[in-house]
């Protein structure tokens, strides 16, 4: 199969991005937009995204779906495009690169299957692919290896098996300890913010931890308009270590960090909104008087 169009689910920050590298290198890249918000269209218009209205319209004129949405999204969507497919019996590839859990992947699989769609299993690592060499898409499924075509098309592809469940479980594997250790710091900070120790603690981690102080300088700013999406993440974490027999608690407990931030002034923001200079004393002490505010 020759991949000439794309479908984007959903041109978010993340699917905008990658439509927009797609497009820079000669692809075409669509989403259906109906009933989707503002900003959506924004994002979608400036990836130079075209609009086909409908899911319909969107199975019949892509070549693959990218489906890349927040973890409660994906099996209602898939779902959706199951529909389609078995309604005008088209054979496409169905690709999704959720943050969720390798259990749910596999449900997901049978949905498109049961339709008469192929699938493949995905997983985004790193930040949206604005920047060339930091993001990479792993991918795994029989179908992994059409995936690849991508890489023609300025995207960092890794067929790593044909097991569906592998690209996921990846994912959940390395957010656990990338966006688990944002959330023990945030709490943490917020602890030392409420205990009058805000400057001793952070005098501390520079001297002895040197390197987790740049990764929290790094890693706070920019996660505040993420953690509403980083809730559900977190949850499907929580599924993936319990099914593997190991406590889930942990990443309940990130999942709750992340709830917290989400009812603040900065949770509130969009990535466009964000100020990624904000000082990360200022944030913690936002996020500190703010979610005491809201209990």
């Amino acid at each position: 199969m020759q991949i000439q169009t794309v479908g984007i689910l959903s041109p978010g920050d993340m699917g905008q991005a990658i439509a927009s590298v797609l497009n820079r290198h000669g692809l075409k890249t669509i989403a259906a937009l109906d009933n989707r918000s503002d900003r959506t269209r924004q994002l979608a218009t400036a990836a130079n995204v075209q609009d086909v209205g409908s899911i319909k319209q969107l199975v019949i004129e892509s070549d693959i779906v990218l489906s890349v949405l927040v973890p409660a999204a994906a099996t209602e969507a898939a779902s959706q495009v199951a529909e389609v497919i078995g309604n005008v019996g088209k054979n496409i590839l169905y690709v999704d690169a959720n943050a969720i859990s390798p259990q749910k992947v596999k449900n997901i699989a049978q949905i498109i299957e049961s339709q008469g769609g192929q699938f493949v299993d995905a997983s985004i690592i790193g930040p949206p692919p604005r920047v060339p060499n930091r993001t990479r898409i792993y991918a795994s499924g029989k179908q992994a290896v059409e995936l690849q075509q991508l890489r023609d098309y300025g995207l960092d592809i890794r067929v790593i098996g044909d097991e569906i469940g592998k690209a996921s479980g990846l994912k959940m594997s390395y957010a656990a300890l990338t966006k688990g250790l944002t959330a023990i710091g945030t709490e943490l900070l917020i602890a030392a913010n409420r205990l009058n120790l805000d400057q001793e603690l952070w005098d501390e981690v520079k001297t002895s931890q040197p390197e987790l102080a740049k990764i929290l300088t790094r890693s706070l700013p920019s996660m505040t308009p993420k953690a509403h999406r980083w809730i559900g993440e977190m949850e499907e974490i929580a599924d993936t270590f319990q099914a593997l027999d190991l406590t889930e608690k942990i990443f309940q407990g990130a999942a709750d960090v992340y709830r917290l931030v989400k009812e603040t002034s900065l949770g509130k923001e969009t990535p466009e909104e964000n100020n990624r200079d904000r000082p990360l004393s200022d944030i913690v002490t936002t996020l500190s008087q703010e979610s005491l505010k809201s209990q």
